[in-house]
């Protein structure tokens, strides 16, 4: 049994929904399963559609009309989703009554987005004579925990799940990206999570391989956008994949690898426009790649956060109370560095960082630098392989870009440099020249 997961791109009209169709139906002899995104845009449009219902404005239409212009392309009754969008509708409008946008409420307006995308798409398979069911994850046993927005799935839940898709006849069609918390509310695993989804269903079949279908030849030695000569890997390892996912690289999504990683599955990325590509394969383990650099990402829109405090100096319990401050108010690190008296590390700009700032500054003098940004080499190995941290250095000097951070025996599979903000293309770019070109 496989998984196949196709993201939004890969279910963005008719055209790419049949090449779904035929992708699955090449390999009928694995027993696929099939996870699949909201069709391209459309996530972003409900979340639209949730602010405007706070100012009144409680139309569907142009959800509508993008999933029965696709059923007609397809040949299908343009009415086929019409029950999902009349609920739409009904809860656009408790919102505008209300007043009120939760994060509950937004989760399960963002959920329509796979919901109709399942039916459209199982309803593809079976206009062309594949037996198929539409599937709600919820429905099957995806049970999450109450972190709307960036939920994860209970460990309780495998076994049920596996036993739920077992009992499907024909393709399983599964919605991405959802599942429901212990009381049936719905819930979202953070936005790109189908590919998480795809990762649980996978270790849920105990499935030979789970496939992230996307639109690009696998995952890439940097961003195409930033370096045309960028190429494809062949493997990666699960640490290598994580750290890639974790600092920017946009093929795969941060938790994928987790179930993966614990049922030990491999994870295929392909590309739905260039079927016949193998894609690159992520595996337990992986060769090291000559000069120990595979990867280079990069992870914008950082702060760099300086706390000085002389009571650091020779005292137990200081960093305990910095990290305390910091883990109660949900900041997450990405960087730390250390000295006598002070600790350097980084974190989301993205995040209202005031409330845990106000406290730390109680008990110490605190800086706060915006616009910075991380870009990480990574590789197997990579401390290991002499000259590695010397090149960067080399070609961040001949660039002109001065590193303010450096990461680099806490890991043996990345380095890592904070550099400004307006600096990171021209550092992804030199040095992907260096190691690759």
């Amino acid at each position: 049994m496989i998984v196949m997961k196709f993201g939004g791109t890969s279910v963005a009209d008719a055209p790419r929904i049949r090449t779904v169709v035929r992708l699955a139906r090449e390999r009928l002899d694995r027993r696929p399963v099939v996870v699949v995104s909201a069709l391209a845009g459309v996530t972003n449009l409900l979340i639209d559609l949730a602010h405007r219902a706070l100012k009144g404005a409680t139309g569907v239409q142009e959800i509508r009309d993008r999933h029965r212009a696709v059923l007609e392309d397809l040949g299908l009754p343009p009415d086929l989703v019409a029950e999902e969008v009349d609920d739409l509708r009904s809860l656009l409008k408790g919102i505008t009554l209300v007043g009120e946008l939760t994060p509950r409420s937004l989760d399960c307006i963002m959920s329509f987005g796979e919901r109709l995308s399942s039916k459209v798409v199982a309803a593809a398979f079976r206009a062309e004579g594949l037996e198929a069911r539409a599937c709600n994850a919820y429905d099957i046993g995806l049970v999450t925990d109450d972190r709307f927005g960036s939920a994860n799935p209970l460990e309780s839940c495998y076994e049920g799940l596996g036993r739920n898709l077992a009992k499907v006849e024909g393709i399983p069609v599964v919605t991405g990206f959802i599942g429901r918390d212990r009381r049936g509310n719905i819930t979202t695993l953070g936005r790109g999570g189908s590919d998480y989804s795809a990762s649980i269903v996978g270790r849920a079949v105990g499935a030979e391989e789970i496939q992230i279908w996307t639109d690009v030849d696998g995952v890439m030695s940097a961003d195409p956008k930033l370096c045309p000569k960028a190429r494809s890997l062949e493997v990666l390892s699960f640490a290598e994949a994580s750290e890639l996912a974790y600092y920017g690289a946009k093929v795969v999504h941060p938790s994928t690898m987790i179930p993966a990683i614990v049922a030990q599955i491999p994870v295929r990325v392909l590309n739905t426009y260039r079927p016949e590509h193998p894609g690159t394969v992520i595996l337990a383990k992986a060769p090291p790649a000559r000069g120990g650099v595979k990867s280079i990402a990069c992870r914008s829109r950082l702060s760099l956060i300086t706390v000085t405090s002389t009571r650091m100096l020779m005292q137990t319990g200081f960093m305990a109370r910095i990290f305390e401050v910091l883990g109660r108010h949900e900041v997450v690190i990405d960087m730390v560095a250390t000295s006598e008296v002070t600790v350097s590390l980084t974190t989301d700009t993205r995040r209202d960082l005031e409330p845990a700032l106000a406290e730390l500054r109680e008990i110490a003098e605190v800086e706060v630098e915006k616009n910075h940004a991380i870009v990480c080499l990574v590789g197997e190995g990579i401390r290991a392989t002499g000259g590695t941290l010397a090149s960067v250095f080399e070609t961040l000097r001949e660039a002109r870009i001065r590193p303010r951070m450096v990461s680099f025996a806490a890991s043996n599979v990345n380095v890592s440099i904070l550099v400004p903000e307006r600096s990171v293309a021209r550092a992804v770019k030199t040095l992907h020249a260096r190691f690759f070109e």
